[in-house]
């Protein structure tokens, strides 16, 4: 199960790359069709129908799906001033408390990201730009990546009970 929750944020962190690779390549786009509108005016359209929201929509779908990996890898930023100078034991209590209350307060955000999304699905919303996209279908990526992050604290708990050592922090992080 271990294995097969790593490789999940790990192709949850890859997709997030490649998102963040179109991104740089459709505003690229945009850049040279803007040059090619001003050299030569009517020989290329001048510009990309909504490319703000499409770039806008793989953000967030990059930052969301990337969450649960970073947790993982150890790459969100974390303060361990104090947590640092407590003994291994204490550490462990402070960190599964932490674990705890993240628990609860992410598994609030998925709660409510899933009911956006089905509420945006009930309504049928759409996004105001030239090309309308639906938007259930960028609010269930954002709502993806809340879960598996859940899911990855949760991961991150159990390891902290198997170990019964502290996981999150490391003498080099302080």
């Amino acid at each position: 199960m271990d294995r097969a929750l790593q490789r999940l944020y790990d192709i949850c962190g890859a997709i997030a790359g490649v998102l963040i690779l179109c991104i740089c390549v459709l505003i690229s786009a945009q850049i040279i069709l803007n040059g090619f509108g001003r050299l030569s005016p009517g020989t290329l359209p001048s510009t990309i129908p909504s490319y703000a929201d499409f770039s806008g929509y793989m953000l967030a779908g990059a930052t969301f799906l990337a969450l649960a990996h970073t947790l993982r890898a150890g790459g969100h930023i974390r303060v361990n001033l104090v947590v640092g100078r407590l003994r291994p034991s204490v550490q462990l209590w402070c960190e599964g408390f932490v674990l705890l209350i993240s628990i609860l307060l992410i598994g609030y955000l998925a709660w409510f990201m899933i009911a956006l999304v089905l509420e945006s699905l009930h309504y049928g919303d759409v996004s105001t730009g030239i090309i309308p996209i639906p938007l259930w279908i960028p609010q269930s990526v954002a709502a993806l990546g809340v879960v598996l992050l859940w899911i990855a604290v949760l991961h991150t708990l159990a390891d902290l009970i198997r170990t019964r050592a502290p996981v999150l922090s490391t003498p080099d992080e302080v």
